[in-house]
């Protein structure tokens, strides 16, 4: 079990977090289909952080762990993803088939997204030197406190199905796979509020 404390990720904390995101993220399978060119990735996919989870920062609900070994961003109920920066993300650095599939991705992630209020976790990431020592269960298990005690659902879509397991373990139940042309699978997933 991980004891070490779950510290808030402040506004001036993002370039930290995107890092960790960045390392994070370097295998996934979703984030390597959308930039699988090294140089794009290291270019782009910080946007793409920002875009879908940089609120976070806005509405204290990033945090991280043991000076940014890992890192969650979680949006709260009411707040969305900057939705006109990743339509003009997606128009800059993809194109042609690719492109199309990535506009079908966001229309079907759009249609899993719970209608009523819930938590959304954008991105949650580990340094992989540092993968193994329960930091992203840790994350995850701080974030659920506040789902719980107002009573909310809280939702992800998952990138690599290695993490499934983990989040089921958190009371996450899949809902599905998205896919979309040549991508791999996403996985929603949805947690009921515990008692």
């Amino acid at each position: 079990m991980n004891t070490l404390p779950i510290k808030p990720a402040a506004i001036a904390d993002r370039d930290s977090a995107v890092a960790t995101m960045l390392l994070a993220f370097a295998q996934d399978p979703m984030a390597r289909w959308a930039y699988p060119d090294p140089g794009a990735y290291l270019a782009h996919f910080p946007d793409l952080i920002r875009g879908l989870g940089g609120k976070a920062f806005d509405h204290g609900t990033a945090h991280q762990i043991d000076e940014f070994a890992g890192a969650a961003l979680w949006l709260p109920p009411n707040v969305q993803p900057d939705v006109e920066a990743l339509v003009a993300l997606t128009q800059r650095t993809i194109a042609g088939d690719k492109q199309q599939a990535i506009f079908a991705i966001f229309e079907k992630m759009d249609a899993y997204h719970p209608t009523v209020p819930h938590w959304y976790l954008a991105f949650i990431g580990v340094d992989p030197t540092r993968r193994g020592s329960g930091h992203g269960a840790a994350l995850l298990e701080h974030a659920l406190i506040p789902c719980d005690r107002t009573g909310l659902p809280a939702y992800l879509e998952s990138s690599n199905p290695r993490n499934i397991s983990l989040y089921e373990r958190h009371g996450f139940e899949l809902l599905g796979t998205i896919q979309a042309g040549s991508s791999p699978p996403l996985f929603p997933m949805l947690r009921k509020p515990r008692a």
